[in-house]
């Protein structure tokens, strides 16, 4: 069972945004069970999502919707549940892998300035999908190795003016990343005070890191430092998060219930 400090410091997590259940399982098979073969039993994933917070029904509810969605999938061992990602699931969870997991030295360091023949030419998320942020109607900023479309003028500069960052930068993300910032680090004091931890604990928080974090990161593309303001402090947070998961690695899902 966490400690105070921990269990405090995990509250801080759910309390920063709307628990989404199904989003939240999609980050627990995502995290914790995402390679092909692999499988949560029934009774863990009720215990994990009892730990979280989330009631049952909710868990049952939550898990119709991903199979319906074809991104889970259940069968029976014996009387016991056992469920997976399908491979779309895990198609799409890979997919995610890059933003979610690498580390701070993988960020990108170059940017470049793209400008289309309209601004009907290609659509914001279009542009998203291929790695550039909107700037102005026409305009997008992206890391220096992403593919800019065929026809459009790429610029490459040397500098970054200050007033970049007011243009472009999500202002609820920026709130949203300084209050996850506060979260982690709270979250790494108390494991500093911690002298052990179950796998049923581990398994808990990883799964409240990564969510947090994901449902953050993957709302905006990948962007050099230099692009954003001093008070962003989305690369802060993947430094810590980089930081905590090596401290929580994976848990062996078959000692949980043995806590």
């Amino acid at each position: 069972m966490l400690t105070k400090s921990l269990s405090d410091a995990a509250s801080a997590l759910t309390a920063l945004g709307s628990q989404r259940v199904w989003s939240l399982l999609v980050t627990v098979f995502g995290d914790l069970a995402q390679n092909e073969g692999d499988v949560i039993d029934g009774p863990v994933l009720s215990l994990l999502m009892a730990d979280i917070g989330i009631k049952p029904e909710a868990t049952r509810v939550a898990l119709h919707r991903l199979r319906n969605d074809e991104w889970i999938v259940s069968t029976k061992q014996g009387r016991t549940s056992q469920h997976s990602l399908t491979a779309r699931g895990r198609r799409e969870s890979a997919a995610a892998n890059p933003r979610i997991y690498n580390l701070p030295q993988q960020s990108p360091e170059n940017w470049q300035l793209v400008i289309l023949e309209s601004a009907a030419a290609r659509n914001r998320t279009s542009m998203e999908r291929l790695g550039f942020a909107p700037l102005l109607p026409r305009v997008f900023l992206g890391a220096g190795n992403n593919k800019a479309p065929q026809d459009a003028i790429v610029l490459r500069p040397d500098t970054v003016p200050k007033w970049l960052a007011t243009q472009f930068e999500p202002k609820d993300l920026r709130q949203d990343y300084a209050a996850l910032h506060q979260a982690l680090l709270g979250i790494r004091q108390a494991l500093a005070g911690a002298n052990s931890l179950t796998p049923r604990d581990t398994a808990v928080l990883r799964c409240l890191i990564v969510h947090s974090w994901r449902r953050l990161v993957l709302k905006h593309p990948d962007l050099p430092r230099n692009l954003y303001s001093e008070s962003w402090r989305g690369h802060e947070c993947r430094v810590l998060v980089s930081d905590l998961l090596i401290k929580l690695p994976k848990p062996n899902l078959g000692q949980i219930l043995l806590d």
